[in-house]
């Protein structure tokens, strides 16, 4: 979905009025006044929307700082789930690690919540990602990243945690979390999910190694956290399904951005390579 169909199911739900693209990925995300609207890539992401949505009104029911929906449900318009959220102030600082590590602590002394919340899938997104990139990326790319894909779900199914498993964030990065002048907030809230807290934390560890976190932000996080999940001889594993899950995500945006393309060639070929140490950026 490129920015000017995303601008006609604005039109067509009524929305496009003074709606400025701020982001544009799995979902094309405007902002409008004082909401935020996110316009999904297509109805299979109807459910998710719908969970994001649950998602929000159990973080605001437990207090925890997080974005908060402007509507309850999602509209479903021309094929793309529709989404509305008050939008925040501006912000008076950019994220750091140890501002993320603090609202997981947060997540993580949650119980579930009283609907449900599906397993971490991080490598259950690759057949469509690949699927979207089509003829721009080799085959024998495509097939890589699917017998990767393969061999990470097999040993990640056989692991056995350190903390207790329950809600996580899914997707913990500094970028999804704002920091407004009554501080950090949590946002983007779709890849919510009830399984290893491990996931969260290695998000960050591998930004150390591929994207090239300073160690001293890493050794923030830790600290305000808690616990290295380094410490744990599960991290290798969940490090390398989420390096080919992040590979195949950059594929699907290959079609129409060469940039996006060099980067995917980048990381297969690091992968290939079995080189940890290649500097991966962020898209």
């Amino acid at each position: 979905m490129d920015e000017a169909r995303a601008r006609d199911v604005l039109a067509a739900a009524g929305l496009a009025g003074g709606a400025e693209l701020l982001t544009l990925g799995e979902n094309a995300v405007f902002a409008a006044g004082d909401r935020v609207i996110k316009v999904g890539r297509d109805a299979e992401l109807l459910e998710r929307a719908e969970r994001e949505l649950a998602v929000a009104g159990w973080l605001a029911g437990a207090g925890v700082p997080a974005v908060r929906a402007a509507e309850p449900t999602p509209r479903l318009v021309e094929g793309h789930p529709v989404t509305l959220w008050q939008r925040l102030p501006d912000a008076v600082r950019p994220a750091e690690p140890a501002d993320l590590a603090a609202l997981l602590r947060a997540v993580h002394a949650l119980p579930s919540p009283g609907f449900p919340l599906p397993r971490r899938e991080l490598l259950g997104g690759v057949e469509r990602w690949l699927r979207l990139a089509g003829d721009a990326i080799d085959r024998a790319d495509a097939d890589f990243l699917r017998a990767r894909r393969d061999g990470f779900a097999d040993t990640a199914a056989a692991l056995t945690p350190a903390l207790p498993p329950g809600p996580i964030h899914g997707d913990a990065l500094p970028r999804n979390v704002h920091v407004a002048s009554d501080g950090p907030v949590l946002v983007d809230l779709e890849t919510f999910s009830s399984d290893f807290r491990e996931h969260d934390l290695v998000v960050m560890a591998l930004s150390r190694d591929r994207y090239g976190l300073p160690a001293q932000a890493y050794d923030a996080f830790t600290r305000a956290y808690g616990w290295d999940v380094r410490e744990w001889d599960g991290c290798a594993i969940l490090r390398g399904a989420r390096e080919t899950a992040s590979c195949a995500w950059v594929a699907q945006h290959a079609p129409s951005n060469p940039a996006a393309l060099a980067e995917f060639r980048r990381r297969v070929a690091s992968l290939r390579d079995s080189d940890p140490a290649v500097r991966w950026y962020s898209f």
